[in-house]
């Protein structure tokens, strides 16, 4: 099943230090700022988030860098997995197109490399890395739960 196959590779993941986590948690705001800002000067965000979704695209840059820090302060890869599944198909229940995710990732990433000091960003980066080459994965497991009907609670 693909779902384990996802929390098998983000068992991967080494967890940030105590310190690098410090760092992250410092900068959560200016990063999220930083990202709404880039996604809001895109020419193309409504064919992103959808129409009327631009409030909850801030609320989510808000709320998902806080959720890395959450798991970089205590990782577990399995709530990892659960609320990524989550997070796609709730957004894209909402209205958020697939094309959203790398353009957020990508550019969260550029904002990272730019705000935190090498060594923070070394250790980070890859769960980064591992959302956004996961993208189509998580996009196969929620088009068939949106499919099947299945209950949103599952994820």
């Amino acid at each position: 099943m693909k779902e384990e196959a996802l929390v098998l590779s983000a068992q991967k993941l080494q967890q940030p230090s105590e310190a690098s986590t410090k760092v992250f948690y410092e900068k959560i705001d200016i990063i999220a700022e930083k990202l709404n800002h880039a996604m809001l000067s895109r020419p193309d965000i409504e064919r992103l988030v959808g129409t009327d979704n631009i409030n909850m695209m801030e609320n989510n840059s808000r709320n998902y860098l806080r959720f890395m820090g959450a798991m970089f302060h205590s990782y577990d890869p399995l709530i990892l997995v659960q609320t990524s599944l989550w997070a796609f198909r709730i957004y894209r229940s909402h209205g958020f197109f697939v094309e959203y995710w790398p353009a957020n990732l990508d550019t969260t990433v550029e904002i990272l490399k730019k705000e935190l000091p090498s060594p923070v960003y070394q250790e980070i980066y890859p769960f980064f890395e591992w959302l956004i080459v996961n993208i189509p994965a998580f996009v196969d497991i929620t088009e068939k739960l949106i499919r099947e009907g299945a209950s949103l609670e599952r994820y």
